[in-house]
Formats: structure tokens, sequence, C-alpha cells
């Protein structure tokens, strides 16, 4: 088939619902990465929490879109994807809205009858509710507006358009922080969604497609996470301690780290086989978000006040866009678990050429090899989920693939700014923070080698006799 061939069938094989749900979506990537670039320095600067604080927030921002996925595709379903994506930006508008006038007076009231802490969580939590949203909405809508012949192509330009999002909302934010203020970052986060909420009320069709299956209910897909849990019984009270213990910890009650340690047994305890995969996944993810939560404190306090952070930020959306195709190519001979292992391996050695190199070219450095890590792994990860499954049950499986990416950032929030505030705080040797960071990915990756050699082939002796 010739170019011009090709070039016909990507013209005619869309609907215009699939062209409103990607374009919408630059923007949404756009709003939340803008918001998470600038939101550590934001917490620190404009509201003086303290840097452990400050850690704890972001991760509850980065990490709360990822629980809430599960539930919002099942969701989603119901309300329609036109109705669901028109309440998921308004949504996201004012939330985003709310986080740029935490410090207003108007807001003054609330603030002082709550702990401040408490407080900015709660508002941290409600993009989530809309992300939760446009997510399957975007996706389901290339599934549903996509010939069959050009699908793969839709998901392709799906991709792009996130990381195109993604790479330009940090550059939206530098330049927003440094002429308007760091809360007006959040109030054009806000106006850009709210464009997106009229545009999809005006422009959005619902697609439709034919054989179409049922799709899960709420109660469903939350049985199913019970399902995947392992022993439910003993698993989610724990994480119920865990929650009540998190919001205890931002109205400022110190919780001792043994506890946390107690927390983590007693959950894996009762999870299941593949849940320990996932736990164990989490590593990578601690070690990856401290872009968002270390990274900007860090360049701020230790290596130059006034630069442009969230514009550094830029480099890792943009070798993700530029290589994705190539450091796939190169690595595609590789096996799946091998190159989740090696990706891992490579985005936690990113972080030793700041630690040596603790300057803005060091950082950019390390976010290039980051971003290659992420690439070699990404792909491979899901790809290894998919076979992992038992049979019949990949949908469920997958849709929980994201969990390790939400566990990841509360953790990572906790730790990142544990461990700037010790080490840059109290030792005065922020250097170490890195050996740190990169430390919590080594051993992830071996004992992912080890999961690998010992649980995966008990898993696929059950699997294969049922």
């Amino acid at each position: 088939m010739g170019f011009k061939d090709r070039l016909q069938e990507v013209r005619v094989g869309f609907q215009s619902s699939f062209w409103v749900a990607n374009i919408t979506e630059i923007f949404e990537r756009l709003s939340y990465y803008g918001a998470f670039s600038s939101l550590a320095l934001y917490l620190q600067e404009q509201l003086n929490f303290s840097t452990t604080q400050t850690g704890t927030l972001t991760g509850i921002f980065g990490g709360m879109v990822w629980f809430l996925a599960i539930f919002g595709g099942a969701a989603a379903d119901r309300l329609g994807f036109r109705r669901a994506l028109s309440i998921a930006y308004f949504i996201l508008a004012t939330a985003y809205f709310l986080i740029g006038s935490i410090g207003s007076p108007w807001l003054a009231p609330v603030r002082n009858a709550v702990p401040l802490g408490l407080f900015v969580g709660f508002i941290l939590i409600l993009p989530a509710l809309g992300v939760s949203l446009v997510k399957p909405c975007v996706v389901s809508t290339t599934a549903r507006a996509s010939k069959e012949n050009v699908r793969s192509i839709g998901y392709s330009i799906y991709y792009t358009m996130v990381n195109i999002g993604g790479a330009a909302g940090p550059l939206v934010a530098s330049w927003a922080h440094r002429n308007l203020g760091v809360e007006n970052v959040y109030r054009i986060a806000a106006l850009s969604v709210l464009a997106m909420f009229f545009v999809v009320l005006i422009f959005f069709r619902e697609p439709r497609k034919a054989g179409d299956g049922p799709t899960p209910s709420v109660a469903e897909v939350a049985h199913n996470f019970c399902v995947v849990l392992g022993n439910y019984k003993l698993v989610l009270p724990v994480l119920v301690v865990a929650l009540v213990l998190v919001a205890a910890s931002l109205a400022g009650v110190a919780v001792p780290w043994w506890v946390w340690i107690v927390i983590l047994v007693l959950a894996m305890a009762g999870m299941s086989r593949f849940m320990w995969f996932l736990v164990l996944f989490t590593g990578y993810w601690i070690v990856f978000w401290q872009e968002f939560i270390s990274l900007p404190v860090y360049i701020h306090n230790y290596i130059d006040v006034n630069a442009p952070v969230e514009a550094i930020l830029i480099t890792d959306g943009l070798v993700v866009i530029v290589l994705t195709i190539a450091v796939n190519y190169l690595t595609r001979r590789i096996p799946a678990f091998p190159a989740v292992i090696l990706g891992t391996v490579i985005s936690s050695l990113a972080w030793l050429i700041l630690a040596f190199r603790p300057t803005l070219w060091g950082a950019i450095l390390s976010l290039f090899v980051l971003a290659l890590g992420e690439i070699i792994q990404s792909p491979r990860y899901y790809e290894y989920i998919s076979r992992l499954a038992p049979p019949g049950q990949q949908g469920t499986y997958m849709g929980f693939a994201f969990l390790p990416i939400g566990i990841g950032s509360l953790i990572g929030g906790w730790f990142g700014g544990s461990i700037v505030h010790h080490f840059g705080e109290v030792t005065h040797q922020p250097d170490r923070i890195w050996f740190a960071v990169t430390a919590v990915g080594l051993a992830t990756a071996v004992l992912l080698a080890i999961y690998n050699k010992i649980v995966r082939p008990v898993q696929a002796n059950e699997n294969a006799t049922r």
C-alpha cells in the first residue's frame, strides 16, 4: 500500500470524536504536568510547608489519579463518554482553581477551621476525580471511533498527544511561574481544562460501535479488586489503617517509621503473588517520581534558586517523544521481564549523574537517562502483565497495572520529603539524596529478579493446572 493510500485510510478511518477527544487530551496533560512540575515549589515557597510535608502532599497529588482510574472506566461507561468528559473537565477546572487559591483571603475561614495539611491534601485529591474519568474516555473513544485498519495508528496518535501535552505543561508552567507567580500556574491550568469543557459540549459526539460487550459495573470492578488483592479480609483493613495514618501525618501527627514497616508486612502477608509483583515494581515509580517530588526542591535549594525548574522537567517528555520508536526497536529482542529490570536499573543509575555533578546540566542529563529507562521498561511491563495473567483474567489484571504508579507516588512523596529533609537540612549532604534514591531502584531490580526466578515459575505451574 502506497503512502497516499495509507494517508487516505487515516483521513477516513477516524470519527470526529476521535480527534476531539485526543486534542482535549493534550490540554489535560498540559494542565496536569504543568501543575505537577510547580507543586513542590508552590507548597514550600507560598504555603510554607516543611520539606517532609511537601513531599507527602506532592505524592498524594501524583498518586491518587492512578487509584481512582481503576473505577473511572466503569463510571465513564455508565455516564457515557460525552457526559463523563464534560464532567471531568469541569471538575478539573474547579480543582486547579482551588489549588491556586489555597492562600487566598476568601478561603481563610476554611483554612483556619481545619489543619492546613488536611485541607490542602483534600484539595489535591480533587484533580484525580477528573483525570480518572478523562483517561478511560479518551482511550475508549480511540478504540470505538477508529476503524480496525487504523486502530494501531490511533493509539500511536493518542500516545503522541499525551507526550506533547506532558512536554508542553512544564514549559507553560515555567513561563507562568516566572512572569505571573506560581499560584497562577494553577489558574492557567484551570482555564485550559475549562476551555476543553466547552469543546466537548460543542464538538464531541458519543462514539458508537456495534458489538460492544457488556461493561463491568463499579461494584464488579470493586469485586475484581478484592480478587486480585488476595486475602482482602486482611489486606483491606490494613489499607484503611494506612489511609488513616496518612491523614494523621498530614494533620501533624508523627507516625514512627516502624509502623509503616509493620503495615507493609501485614499487607503483603495477605496479598496474591500478582500483587507481590505490583508492590515490588512500586520501587521503580518511587525512583521515577522524584523528578517531580525531590528534584524541584533540590534544584531550587542546592543548585540555583533562580533556575527555571519547570523548563528543566521538559527533558523527560521530549526524550520520550523523540526516542521511543528508536529505543523500542533496538531493545525488541530483549525478553519482557529482563527489559523491565534493565529499564529499572538505568532509571535508578540516572540519579547518580546528578549526585556527582550537582549542576543544571547534571539534572538535565539525569532526566535524559531516566527517560531512556522509562522507554525501555514501560511497554514491556504491560506485555509482561498480559502474559502473567491467568487465562480469562487478562482484562482484570491489566486494569490493575497502574497501581504501582499510584503507590509509588504516595510512598515516593513521603520518602522524597524525608530524605531531602534528612540529607539536605539535617546533615547538609544533599548529594546523598540521589544515592538513597538509586539504592531503592537497584534494590527493586534485585527483588524483581528474585521474584522472576522463584515466584513466577510457581505461578506459571499453577495456571497450567487450571
